[in-house]
């Protein structure tokens, strides 16, 4: 019964994590801004360490099921 919300927060994290880092990859494959108003270098690391780290949370709440 209690694995029920880890799934869940599991399922989220990792798919949001792996879209960020997919969007990021594209955006920068065709060479179009990440964010607007900001640094081009200073979007796409943020949006990578966020992207990773959404994702490891996700492994993580999958690994205490």
């Amino acid at each position: 019964m209690e694995s029920g919300p880890a799934i869940f927060a599991g399922a989220a994290f990792t798919v949001f994590g792996a879209g960020l880092l997919v969007w990021t990859a594209a955006r920068l494959m065709h060479r179009a801004p990440v964010a607007h108003g900001v640094s081009p270098a200073t979007a796409v690391a943020y949006a990578l360490g966020a992207g990773a780290a959404f994702l490891a949370l996700g492994v993580w709440c999958f690994s205490r099921i």
